[in-house]
């Protein structure tokens, strides 16, 4: 898997087409189809990306054999790594593409002096809590936000600490 960060308009429309490819496939079992079009118009659509773009998020595209398989984005903040979103395809799940990942984020973050990753996950995702806690991610707290029109994201912090 090649891990390649998004810097070009095209780069971006790819990003924007997979999010709510993959936000459709993966999130019916969890979220209304209502809250899923809310969630990827403000938080996956080419303007909500370029605008977490230009507020310091990076994103980056997986591919495989030069076709988009995955992404995902984060943003430094202090001392630790806010893994925003990490997603796949759902064919190429349980491949080993997301420890790829997961050891591209730990040399990000050796490289640049982050001593931990967080992240936020769905209370109803257990495959993806799962997931992370078999990476070494704890559950430091949870939290229910408000994004807007009758809509709440309920979720999971969890956090793995570095040894950087």
């Amino acid at each position: 898997m090649d891990i390649q960060q998004v810097k070009t308009e095209q780069q971006l429309r790819v990003l924007e087409k997979l999010a709510g490819e993959i936000w459709h496939e993966y999130f019916p079992s969890i979220l209304s189809e209502e809250q899923i079009d809310y969630m990827v118009e403000k938080f996956q659509s080419y303007r909500a990306i370029r605008e977490q773009l230009s507020g310091g998020y990076a994103y980056f595209l997986f591919l495989k054999s030069g076709e988009p398989i995955g992404y995902m984005g984060i943003c430094p903040q202090e001392e630790k790594l806010f893994l925003s979103k990490l997603y796949l395809k759902k064919e190429f799940r349980g491949y080993g593409f997301a420890s790829e990942a997961f050891r591209f984020l730990e040399q990000y973050c050796a490289e640049n002096g982050l001593q931990a990753i967080w992240l936020t996950v769905n209370k109803q995702n257990d495959h993806s809590i799962a997931v992370y806690q078999n990476k070494g991610f704890d559950t430091v707290r949870s939290e229910v936000a408000d994004i807007g029109c009758g809509f709440v994201m309920d979720d999971y912090i969890m956090e793995k600490k570095l040894n950087v």
